[in-house]
């Protein structure tokens, strides 16, 4: 059919009325299942002291992918209960993920395990470990620390969760730590450089950066040259646009966090595979926060930004937003923390502006806080 055929324009509008009439139901189903959902408010606990303490083994779960023994699900993977709960329980944070090894088999078992490690009076931590079944046997992969909140039904306010009662020393030491986690995730707020100023030991970092890029041949502040293997932060970045389709909801008709994760850490990588002229391997993901949800259909924009390097490791800053075009305004919904690992030194990253600085300072402290211990 050559363009302008009349049976080329009745064909673009079946199309266009199929897709209003898909998002139509998908309207409709997911109304009327946030509905089903508003009458289990009344199974909400009015006080945490109305819940019953569970232990950690109540949480314990265990999964497995047999990547080895079926080769049909394997190819899948290459490019539980039907009861209802009153809580709705939501991803606030990604406290830390940690790469144990840096190669995952495309054709040995995996297994999944995890519980809950502490928990407040609405929100829970949760350990996940993942292992390969490689020579015979379990092989640590990967290790990640979630934070959880329970809401009510419609994900409009707090809900309590059940108090947790740590059984045996190991128990109550995994609890401590979940203390301690939020005791740091606390402090490195208070200490944010959006708040205070940076510490002495920091300023001095940033003036000795700004000395090594001052040309000694005209005595300015305002003429810099770049010291040899490095590389300006400007020109650093990488950025992308990701239209929010429908196919990526979560049951609250918002796109998956998990969507938004591998879209930051697509362009984390593709940023510093660019910047480090090699393939890297992902070491650390750290301080992940879910600050605004994302709805069908939104812009989202995503600049990935080199802000610190060390010996081969590359820190890599995402920062997600979402654009309304009929407002031209831009909110954030999330940034990302990658660290990176090449297999080769790579160039030295060099910040031009007290913007910039700041932006080394912090990856330098999420770089600190993630590889050096």
């Amino acid at each position: 059919m050559a363009e302008g055929d009349p049976l080329l324009h009745v064909s673009n509008v079946r199309n266009r009325l199929r897709e209003i009439v898909g998002a139509s139901t998908n309207w409709r189903d997911h109304q009327q299942a946030m509905s089903e959902r508003l009458s289990l408010s009344s199974m909400l606990a009015k006080s945490q002291n109305d819940l019953p303490a569970k232990t950690m083994k109540d949480s314990y779960l265990e999964v497995h992918l047999p990547l080895g023994s079926e080769p049909q699900l394997r190819e899948k993977y290459l490019t539980f209960h039907n009861t209802k709960s009153p809580l709705s329980i939501v991803t606030a944070l990604v406290d830390k993920i940690d790469m144990r090894q840096h190669v995952i088999y495309p054709d040995c078992d995996i297994k999944f395990t995890g519980h809950v490690t502490w928990v407040g009076k609405t929100s829970i931590e949760a350990k996940m470990h993942m292992s390969q079944y490689v020579n015979g046997a379990y092989t640590p992969v990967l290790d990640a620390t979630f934070v959880m909140v329970a809401r009510d039904p419609e994900n409009k306010r707090a809900a309590f969760v059940n108090p947790l009662k740590p059984e045996g020393p190991e128990e109550e030491k995994l609890f401590q730590e979940g203390e301690a986690n939020k005791s740091r995730r606390v402090a490195l707020s208070t200490a944010s450089l959006l708040k205070v100023a940076p510490t002495d030991e920091e300023r001095k970092i940033v003036h000795s950066l700004f000395l090594n890029t001052l040309d000694t041949k005209t005595v300015s502040f305002r003429s810099r040259i770049l010291p040899p293997n490095s590389v300006w932060m400007e020109d650093a970045k990488v950025k992308g646009l990701e239209i929010c389709h429908p196919q990526e909801r979560n049951i609250f008709n918002r796109i998956f966090g998990g969507f938004l994760m591998r879209k930051a850490y697509e362009l984390g990588w593709a940023n510093a595979c660019s910047f480090g002229g090699c393939r890297p391997s992902l070491v650390a993901v750290d301080d992940i926060l879910f600050q605004k949800p994302v709805d069908i259909g939104s812009l989202l924009l995503l600049s990935s930004q080199v802000c610190y390097t060390q010996g081969n490791h590359i820190q890599v800053r995402v920062h997600s937003e979402v654009f309304d075009p009929l407002t031209r305004q831009h909110n954030t919904t999330n940034v990302f923390h990658f660290t990176f690992i090449s297999d080769r030194g790579v160039p030295n990253i060099i910040p031009m502006t007290y913007g910039e600085s700041m932006l080394y300072l912090d990856g330098k402290r999420h770089f600190n806080q993630t590889v050096e211990p």
